[in-house]
Formats: C-alpha cells, structure tokens, sequence
C-alpha cells in the first residue's frame, strides 16, 4: 500500500477523489494569494483534508487557519435585447395569455382601415339607461363574456355602483363584424353621465366621437337633459342615431316619446331602434344604425402626429395618464412629444386602447381613441390640460392646434373640516388624491374659528359636491364636515373695482359704510324644466317664490310642456330639485347652465351664540329670504347645543338687525330646598345671591359647542 505523506494526498489525487472541488480550489487558490499579499504558497484548510486526517494540516506557515469561506464564482452577466427599452408597451420575451390576446387584438385592429372606424357616444337623461345599454353592446361585440354580473361594467368608481349614476365618462373599443358585408369594423363607445352637474364631460365626450345615439326612455319620453344634449350634439355637428329604451315596461308609451323626438328635434324617427337593454331585445340593431349612420372619421396617418387630450387621470405608479383622440398620424412608445399649451417635452412609455381595460399597443393611428403615459411619467396633473394639442418634436410648425374646451365654472362653494383636526394631514392627502381626478373641482386652504384648519372647495353643483363626499368616505375613510354650500356674489365697489367672494365670512358686514355705496351682483341661471302639463300651475309658482324670471313656455305633443326661467343660483343650492320633484310628484326635470350676474339686494346672515359670531354658519342672503333662513336657523341650532350652568342665547342677525331668538334654559340648582318655615325675606336672599352669581358666570364663561352640534346642525 502506498505511504500518504504527511502533508495528505497529492493534490491530483484530491481532484481525482473529488472532482466537485476543482473550481472552488482554483478560487480559494486565488483568494489565499491576495490574503498573503501575492505570495504563491499553498494554503490548505481542514475541507481539503481526506476524511481519515484528523489532525491539523503540516503547514509551514506561522498562520493559524481555519475553514474559511470559499467565495463562488459570480454568475455570468446576460446582455439586456437590443429591443428592450424599459416601456411596458413593447413587447419582449413574454408570451403569456394576455399577451397573446393583446398581439390578436392589434393584428385584427392593424387590418381595420380608418374608412372603418366609428366612434360615438350614448346621451341621454340621467337614468335612461345608458349604461345598460354599454354592457349589452359590449357582451354583443364578444368584449366582455356575457354574465349576470354585468351590471355597469364601464362605471369604475364604487359611488357610481352605488348610486346607480355615471360620474365620469368612460370609454371603450369594440370590434364588431358587420354582417352585411362580412368585415371587422372598430368601434369606439363613450358613456357619459345623464346628469348637469357633469355636462363638461358630455362636451368632452363629444370632441373624440362623430355622432352620437340620443336615447330616450319609453316610459319618460324627451326630458330636459335630453333636450339640453341635443343642442350640444347639433352644435358640433355630430350625426344622431334615436334610439328608444325600456320598452319592455308596462307603462311604456313608444309611440310617444318617437312623436316628441319628431316634434322637439326634428328627426327622422322612421329608422329608429327600439331596444329594452335589461333583456336584451333590439340590441342586434343598434350597431348596424351605427355602422350606416355615423361618418367616419377624418384623418391620414401619413401626416405629423396631432393628437388632442381629452381626459386624464393620476395613477400613483404611473403619474398623469392621458386619454387622447390622435386625428393625424401615428404615436407608439418611444416617440418624444411635445405640448402645444406647456411647452414641456415627454417620452411616450405606453399607448392602448380601453378594452374595456387598459391594453398596452404597438402603435395608435390616426381616427383612434386611447389612452397615452410618458416615461418619466407627468408628475402633475395641472401639465395636462384638457384640449391641448401634442405633436411630435420638431413638426410643431407644420401641425394646427386643436381650439380646445372651455374649462367648467364651479358653481357652489363649501367649507370642508375634519371632524377631528387630528386626521387634517390625512385628509389633506386623500383630498388632494380626489382633486387629482376630477379636474373640475377647485381647491384652497380655509380656517374657522369654531371647526379650525380646513379647505375651501368649489364644485359644479350639490350633487357633485355630495358625490365627492361619498367618494371621500368610501375610497379614503375620511370623515369631514361640509358647511351650507354658498354661491359666489360680485361686488363692484364706488371707485370701478370689481371682487368677486366666495366665502360669506369674508363678505363685508352692515356697518361697513363702503357697502352703501357699492353695488352686489348675484349669480344666475338659465333654467330649462321638462313637465306634465296638470303641473305647470305649480312649478310656475315655485319659481317665482325663489325670485325667477320667465322667458317662455312651449307645449309638444299635447302633455307635456318645456319652460324656461332664468333663476338665480342660490335656489339651485337651496333644494329647488326637490321642491320640484315634490310639487311634480317626481316628473319633473331640470336643466340649467351659467346666466352671468344680476343685480341684487343682498345682506349677510349670521348666527351669534351669546352675541358672539359663529364664522362657520355664515351665509349671504337675498333679503326676503331672511326672516325664515333666520327662523330656521335658531330653532334647528338649539336642538344640538348642549345646555351650560349659565343661559345660553342663540340669535340670527343681518347685520345690527336681529331677526330671530332662542333661549337655551341653564341647569338651576334648587337653592330653597332646605327651606321650610323661612319667611320671604330669606328666600329671596338667596335667589338673588343665585341670580348675581349667574351673571357673573355669564360675563367670564365660554360656550362650548362640541364639533358633533356643528354636523348634525349642517346636515340635511
């Protein structure tokens, strides 16, 4: 048998055993080297010893070891593709389902020539069943599986679902094969919402589409919203498709609401749709009236990009996420941009279509609608202006800017407070999550003496502004209070200056001796109401009870009656819808938008807890609306205020006149209790000694009113 030396075996027979150490003993090789600063001694451990060694290795080296660690080789580095540029919209390596889909999708979509395109939208009254009748085209055209669970599919926000309205306009592409002539056609839908706080999205809608389906409920007929989206609609010069809903119900009238459609608009209704959108019936030929009616639209792909901005949003990964409309050209990812508006230059990192979710393309041609971010994304929303023009670096010259949208005015004007001012930088943050999608909402900080640190709103109307606190709730938790919504008044002072406020806390009291001299001016609106006939009596005078103006009076089809009343604003926020709704007994609807300023006697009301002030019940008045704003004021207050030891006295005043008074009584110990046979004199000792330490106490003592008085006191 061989004699192992003393140093163990011979490294070549170690290999040999154990051939796995190889590359771990090239490195440690290495390792040790550096370690000894170059020297090219071996350095053994215990690890390389056979196993039968159990003593320490025969080293010469006066250095003690032990098993160290032995690196291992790094990983080899793989070179990034050529193609891959870190845009989500490029397709790499993967090759999954949705990714498939998404190349099958755009294959088909590359095949469809503009001469093919349609896009339109569906307006209609609130309630009439647009969205219904999105779900049933899309479950029609194979873009969602038909389902029970299809119930406003294109509405994402939960206060949507809730309600049973549409908010925000939503969009989607669809391809449908015409059966007529056997060819894929892409069509572009819009849903917008029925009501007039959001007609600035209708208006949007409507420069991204080339005509439009006017719906109509069998069971309502032509109501005011119907009527105040068709002049928009005709004004942009969009084709219209009738189309008439629900006529599966009991109580629909078909023939009805076709002979106010004829009348009112003077529309062709020999090709109209009959649909019931619940079940289904006439669903298979709406398209095709689509398809003949509505042109195509214009553009040429060869031309530099024009691209117009129709909506966006914020997304937290992402940034500002635009919803676009290109009429000329073409954008893909990687393409640099500019604005027309900012100035400002950005990267495209994804284009899509909603289908009806996001569907990252290769590509968006002109006659599209999709959706456009940048990478590096746009960091604020305020950069993305709804009408402005992008077009490609450097062809700013040869492109014409698109005349853009008109931005929507607010309104109504709330105060908002955490009801603990605790939470205030938490519900800073969810607000300004909120105002980041939706546009139209204006935002400014506020402070109250009696509810502390808050913000300043401004909203398109009251439901906007209810919308947006349910939206606040249910999306971020918070818990705020919202004062009386307000309208802005003008004052144009005697020297020509004009200030517009929109804060009543900041209105001028009665002995400021400039507002003798000046000038108030109230908003107004021009109103259009949609009724029975049997309920004209009644509306007309509503309306003059809240100071309106009548401009005219139109009769169609034997029932029912159109009237028009410029009304000031104030009676908007003061639940004039549902003074309507009830003198109507629900039929009844209304249509408004801006009538510039009037004229007007105007004071403002304040509410005094013990001739003090109270800076967050404020409002400015008409003065015949005093007495009983004034009136109502005092006698709801009282219930929520909590009694004191001292007597607490609740007044609404205009100006030094005082129009209204409750008394809130103070506990009241019984000071005679103890008293049985004492004559008058010492009884009257003591209550009077009580009644001089009553008003002592009123002199130093602060009401203290609890933030749940002040919520319970501005809800309705």
């Amino acid at each position: 048998m061989r004699r192992v030396p003393s140093g163990g075996l011979p490294s070549v027979h170690r290999m040999r055993m154990r051939p796995w150490l190889a590359p771990q003993q090239r490195c440690l090789s290495t390792t040790s080297s550096r370690v000894l600063g170059g020297s090219s001694l071996p350095l053994r451990t215990l690890s390389t010893l056979p196993s039968s060694t159990k003593t320490r290795p025969n080293t010469s080296l006066p250095i003690r070891t032990t098993s160290l660690p032995i690196p291992l080789p790094p990983p080899p580095i793989q070179p990034l593709p050529s193609h891959s540029r870190g845009y989500a919209s490029t397709p790499t390596t993967k090759d999954g389902p949705t990714e498939r889909k998404s190349a099958a999708l755009e294959a088909r979509i590359a095949a469809i020539p503009i001469e093919r395109y349609r896009n339109f939208c569906i307006v209609a009254h609130i309630d009439h069943g647009k969205s219904t009748l999105s779900d049933r085209l899309l479950e029609h055209t194979g873009t969602i599986v038909a389902g029970q669970d299809n119930k406003q599919v294109l509405d994402k926000l939960e206060v949507e679902r809730e309600r049973g309205i549409t908010v925000k306009a939503q969009t989607c592409t669809m391809i449908y094969n015409y059966h007529k002539d056997g060819l894929d056609y892409l069509i572009h839908l819009v849903d917008t919402p029925g009501h007039v706080d959001f007609r600035a999205e209708v208006t949007r809608s409507y420069a991204s589409c080339g005509g439009a389906i006017l719906l109509v409920d069998a069971s309502q007929g032509v109501q005011a919203q119907t009527v105040a989206n068709f002049y928009l609609a005709f004004a942009q010069g969009l084709s219209l498709v009738p189309v008439v809903n629900k006529v599966d119900l009991p109580s629909a009238d078909v023939e009805r609401a076709l002979g106010q459609m004829e009348e009112v608009f003077e529309l062709d209704v020999r090709g109209a749709v009959r649909v019931s959108a619940k079940t289904g019936v006439g669903i298979k030929e709406v398209l095709p009236a689509v398809i003949e009616r509505v042109r195509p639209p214009e553009g040429d792909r060869e031309k530099p990009l024009r691209m117009l901005l129709v909506d966006s949003w914020y997304d937290t990964f992402r940034g500002v996420v635009l919803l676009v409309r290109v009429f000329d050209g073409t954008v893909r990812a990687g393409d640099r941009l500019v604005s027309f508006a900012t100035g400002n230059e950005y990267v495209v990192g994804e284009v899509g279509i909603m289908h009806p979710n996001e569907v990252p393309q290769k590509v968006l041609r002109a006659g599209q609608v999709g959706y456009v971010f940048f990478n590096p994304g746009m960091k604020r929303i305020q950069d993305a202006k709804i009408g402005d023009t992008f077009t490609v670096k450097g062809r700013e010259g040869e492109v014409e800017m698109y005349p853009g949208f008109e931005e929507p005015k607010p309104m109504v004007f709330v105060a908002a407070f955490p009801t603990d001012q605790g939470d205030y930088e938490k519900l800073k943050e969810s607000i300004g999550q909120l105002v980041l999608n939706d546009r139209s909402i204006t935002l400014q900080k506020d402070h109250s003496d009696a509810l502390g640190a808050g913000w300043r709103l401004g909203f398109l109307g009251s439901l906007h502004c209810s919308v947006f606190q349910d939206r606040l709730r249910g999306e971020f938790g918070g818990d705020i209070i919202i004062t009386e919504p307000a309208v802005p008044v003008k004052i144009v002072w005697s020297d020509g200056k004009e200030e517009v406020i929109t804060n009543p806390a900041e209105f001028p009291d009665g002995e400021d001796h400039r507002l003798k001299r000046a000038t108030l001016f109230e908003p107004m609106v021009a109103a259009t109401i949609t009724l029975p006939e049997e309920y004209l009596g009644r509306v007309m005078e509503l309306c003059e009870s809240v100071r309106g103006l009548q401009k005219s009076v139109e009769f169609f089809h034997a029932t029912q009656v159109i009237l028009k009343y410029e009304l000031p604003t104030a009676s908007l926020v003061d639940d004039l819808f549902g003074k309507l709704k009830g003198a109507t007994k629900g039929y009844a609807t209304l249509d408004y938008e801006d009538a510039g300023w009037r004229e007007s006697q105007l004071v403002k009301l304040n509410l005094l807890v013990n001739k003090e002030p109270v800076d967050a019940i404020a409002r400015v008045v008409h003065q015949s609306q005093v007495e009983r704003l004034g009136r109502q004021w005092v006698t709801k207050f009282k219930e929520h205020v909590d009694r004191q030891m001292f007597e607490v006295i609740i007044q609404a005043a205009a100006g030094k006149r005082v129009v209204a008074r409750e008394t809130l009584k103070p506990f009241r110990k019984d000071v005679l209790q103890k008293l049985h046979a004492s004559d008058i004199g010492r009884r009257r000792k003591l209550l009077d000694k009580q009644k001089a330490g009553r008003k002592r106490l009123r002199a130093v003592g602060n009401v203290i009113i609890d933030q749940s008085a002040f919520q319970k006191f501005l809800t309705k």
